[in-house]
């Protein structure tokens, strides 16, 4: 045996430490991805409920001004024709689960749209602890399902007698 060479044993283990070394990078690599992955997710989430209820809240704000729902989402950025522009939302919103501006759109009884919902099929990580608006969104196997609706007939009020220190009856 020469003096510069190493035994065939001992190339062979230390063979087996560098595969064993790369498969663990590989596997925290991936973990990693996961954990961002997720974290994105989980902004998108946060970010759609926002988007949900900016939409829900332009819509009750549109009924009530007009006694009807918007015929469609665009009607929400007002009419900068008349005399004092009416802005319910500055923007029309894309649905931050998909990126894609299309929303699926719940009507109304008159046709109009009554709210709005992502067109995401992927299933949600928030499953509790939901806006008591959001009736129902712990029950969802999509983000598809989290329909972010104005229903006057349904809605609570968002200020009881007891908000302001009026003794509840």
């Amino acid at each position: 045996m020469r003096s510069g060479n190493r035994p065939a044993t001992q190339r062979g283990v230390t063979y087996f430490g560098v595969l064993i070394l790369v498969a663990l990078i590989g596997l925290s690599l991936a973990l990693a991805a996961q954990v961002v992955s997720q974290a994105m997710q989980r902004d998108n989430e946060q970010q759609l409920l926002w988007v949900g209820h900016a939409y829900r809240a332009a819509i009750e704000a549109y009924l009530k001004k007009h006694g009807r729902y918007p015929a469609d989402l665009r009607a929400l950025l007002g009419d900068p024709t008349g005399t004092v522009p009416e802005h319910f939302l500055r923007a029309l919103y894309p649905d931050p689960m998909t990126g894609d501006p299309e929303w699926t759109l719940v009507k109304g009884p008159d046709g109009g749209v009554m709210g709005v919902a992502s067109r995401s099929a992927k299933a949600p990580i928030k499953v509790a602890n939901f806006d008591d608006e959001d009736v129902d969104f712990d029950k969802a196997a999509t983000y598809a399902d989290w329909k972010f609706v104005y229903d006057p007939t349904t809605q609570k009020p968002k200020y009881g007698p007891s908000t302001f220190g009026a003794p509840a009856r």
